[in-house]
C-alpha cells in the first residue's frame, strides 16, 4: 500500500526519533524502526530489533523486508579512531548487505557530522580549517570513521544502482533521552541543578566559542532535510551540510538560556571551566531534585553528556557551515536557533524530565 518504505537505523536516537516523527507526519511512508529496543509510544512504526554489528542476525532479520529508502542514523564509540572506522563502517555494510538482494532499495541516506571537517574525537579541532565549511573541502589526512562510512555507502550505491545522500549536521539540538551527544538536554539538566542549588550559571566553554560565530542543527530540520534529499532528484548523490540557517554568539545565547531558567548568566571565565568538571558532583543533587519535584526517574548522566558538550563549547575557533548547496538545489527550510533550545526545554518540562 505504501510506495515509500523507510528503514530508519537508530530509530530511538536523537536523529532517528525525529526522523520517524517527520516520516509519519508526512503520511505517505511505511516506517521500519531498527534499534536494539522498540520505538516507544508510536504504534505506527514496525519495530526491527537487531544488533547491527551482528552480520548474521542483520541478514536474517532484514531478508524479508523491502524498504525503498534506508536512513542510517546511528554510530558506536570505540576506544580509538581505527576501531571507530572498523566498527562503524561494518554497521553500515551489514545493513546494506542484508538488503542487497531485496531489489527494492532506491536511496541510502547517511548522517555524519561536522567532525568531517574538524577531525575525530582524539584529534578534534586541532586543525584549523577555513570557515564556513564547504562540502567540497578535501578530507583531512587522518583516520575518520565518517569517511569510512561514506566509502561503504558510495561503493554499495555504485554496485546496486541506488542513489545516496550524506548529511553533515553541526551540533544537534533536539529531544532524546539517553543520547550520547545531546547539548540541549545537557544544558537543561545543568541549569536545573544550578537553579535548585543557587549555583552560578557559568559558561563552560572557551573564549573562542564565546565570542565567535556559531551555528547548530535542529533535529526537526535535519529530519526534513533527510526526507527532502531522499525524494528529490536534484539532491541525488550529494553530500550536504545541514544547519539551522542563522548564526549566533554564545555571549548572547547564554543569556537567553539563563533567562529561561530564571538564572543570571555568568560570562565566560578566562580559564575554561568545563561541564565535566562543573557537573562532577551533581548526580546526588540531581537525584534529590528528581525526588523532590516528582520528575521522571532518569539518572543525570543518562540524560546529560558533559564530555561532548565540552567538545562543542571548547573549540578555539568559530564554527560555521556553508549550506548554500541545499538552498541552490531546493531545500529552503530554516529554524530559529533560540527557539530550538526553548522548544526543547518546554518539551522536557511537559514530560517532567526537568522541573
Amino acid at each position: 500500500m505504501f510506495d515509500r518504505r523507510a528503514l530508519v537505523v537508530g530509530a530511538t536516537g536523537i536523529v532517528g526519533a525525529n526522523l520517524v516523527r517527520e516520516l509519519l507526519a508526512q503520511g505517505d511512508w511505511y516506517v521500519y524502526g531498527v534499534s536494539r529496543k522498540p520505538v516507544r509510544g508510536e504504534s505506527r512504526v514496525t519495530p526491527v530489533c537487531v544488533d547491527v554489528l551482528d552480520a548474521t542476525a542483520v541478514r536474517d532479520t532484514l531478508k524479508d523486508l523491502e524498504p525503498t529508502h534506508v536512513f542510517f542514523c546511528t554510530w558506536t564509540r570505540m576506544k580509538t579512531e581505527e576501531e571507530n572506522c572498523r566498527v562503524n563502517s561494518a554497521m553500515v555494510r551489514n545493513v546494506l548487505d542484508g538488503l542487497a538482494d531485496s531489489g527494492s532499495l532506491r536511496h541510502v541516506a547517511l548522517v555524519t557530522g561536522t567532525k568531517h571537517y574538524l577531525g575525530p574525537f582524539e584529534s578534534y579541532a586541532k586543525n584549523s580549517p577555513q570557515t564556513p565549511f564547504r562540502e567540497d573541502q578535501p578530507r583531512l589526512p587522518i583516520a575518520n570513521f565518517y569517511y569510512a562510512q561514506e566509502d561503504v555507502v558510495l561503493e554499495f550505491a555504485a554496485q546496486h544502482d541506488t542513489s545516496w545522500s550524506v548529511h553533515r549536521p553541526h551540533t544537534i539540538v533536539g529531544h532524546a533521552v539517553g543520547n550520547a551527544m545531546n547539548i540541549g538536554v545537557t544544558l537543561a539538566t545543568y541549569a536545573s541543578v544550578c537553579r535548585a542549588q543557587s549555583r552560578p550559571f557559568i559558561f563552560p566553554g572557551s573564549t573562542g566559542a564565546w565570542r565567535g560565530l556559531n551555528d547548530v542543527t535542529d533535529a526537526r530540520l535535519l529530519a526534513k532535510h533527510l526526507t527532502w534529499a531522499a525524494t528529490h532528484p536534484s539532491a541525488r548523490n550529494e553530500a550536504f551540510n545541514v544547519a539551522n540557517g542563522d548564526v549566533f554568539r554564545w555571549s548572547r545565547l547564554w543569556d537567553a538560556v539563563g533567562a529561561y531558567f530564571d538564572l543570571e548568566a555568568q560570562p565566560c571565565p578566562e580559564a575554561p571551566l568545563g561541564l565535566t568538571q562543573q557537573m562532577a558532583d551533581m548526580e546526588p543533587l540531581w537525584d534529590e531534585l528528581v525526588r523532590r519535584e516528582g520528575l521522571q526517574p532518569n539518572r543525570l548522566f543518562h540524560l546529560a553528556s558533559p564530555w561532548h558538550t565540552d567538545l562543542d563549547l571548547g573549540r578555539p575557533m568559530e564554527c560555521l557551515n556553508d549550506t548554500n548547496k541545499s538552498r541552490r538545489l531546493g531545500f529552503l527550510e530554516w529554524q530559529d536557533t533560540e527557539r530550538s533550545f526553548i522548544d526543547l526545554f518546554d518539551q522536557l518540562r511537559r514530560e517532567r524530565i526537568i522541573p
